[in-house]
């Protein structure tokens, strides 16, 4: 265990010190990755592998059309590309805590649950990378009204597929990294179960902000034309890194359930 953990603190900083120098993730972000990536390792290799395959990804879909990506969305996504510490450990956190769990408890529920959390980390970001990008204007999730890309809770069709296919990535690399077809089936479904809790949040109960000088909804407390925004609707605590936490919580529990 003691050497898994070296070697996991020494690949995991590196990853980050890479991914900070390529612009993927800010100080914080590089910090609170080199510790999940550090737990994630320690757990045992596949769990390591698995975090790497996932991270490199999600880094490589966020690069492709990213100045398109960032154009469309600018006036309504609070951050931009680098993850930061919070963001991290939305979609890292849970599985960081599985991977602790299964060191002091060997058992399939641990493994579906952190695996099937970060299969739905792959499924939103799938989504909202690819479906932002080739998706065109995409809908509500409640009332299929078009709404601007970016929008929380907006869906695409082919953001829908593309949160499938990231859900199914992770499971079937779980697959391949020796996991038993029952966990991996497990881990798809939360994934992809996750995804669409996430969407249902955005879309429900998430907080959104209004600016007055643009006539405009967004998730920024200041917009991009510089004013600041008031508080439209929605739970003034439950901004998009709650969202994203709680969905993958959401997946990750799913697929403990479903293993058993």
């Amino acid at each position: 265990m003691m050497t898994h953990a070296i070697v996991g603190l020494l690949v995991a900083l590196g990853i980050s010190l890479a991914a900070r120098a390529a612009r993927s993730l800010t100080t914080s972000g590089a910090v609170a990755a080199t510790v999940v990536g550090t737990l994630a390792v320690t757990a045992g290799w596949s769990w390591g592998a698995l975090l790497i395959l996932y991270f490199v990804s999600s880094t490589v879909l966020s690069k492709v059309g990213r100045l398109r990506k960032e154009e469309l969305t600018a006036s309504i996504v609070a951050k931009g590309g680098r993850r930061d510490a919070i963001q991290v450990l939305a979609n890292g956190g849970v599985f960081a805590g599985a991977a602790v769990a299964t060191i002091v408890d060997p058992n399939a529920k641990w493994i579906a649950l952190g695996v099937g959390s970060l299969a739905a980390a792959a499924a939103d970001t799938w989504a909202t990378e690819v479906g932002t990008l080739f998706g065109g204007t995409p809908r509500s999730i409640l009332t299929l009204r078009p709404v601007k890309p970016g929008t929380s809770g907006g869906v695409s069709l082919i953001g829908t597929l593309a949160a499938v296919g990231g859900a199914a990535f992770v499971a079937v690399v779980a697959r391949l990294l020796g996991w038993a077809p029952k966990v991996a089936t497990a881990i798809a479904l939360g994934g992809i179960v996750g995804a669409v809790f996430d969407s249902l949040l955005g879309a429900t109960v998430q907080s959104r902000r209004w600016c007055d000088a643009c006539e405009e909804e967004t998730e920024r407390l200041r917009h991009d034309c510089g004013a600041d925004t008031r508080r439209l609707r929605g739970l003034a605590w439950l901004d998009n890194d709650v969202v994203n936490f709680l969905s993958n919580a959401a997946g990750g529990i799913l697929s403990a359930l479903l293993v058993g």
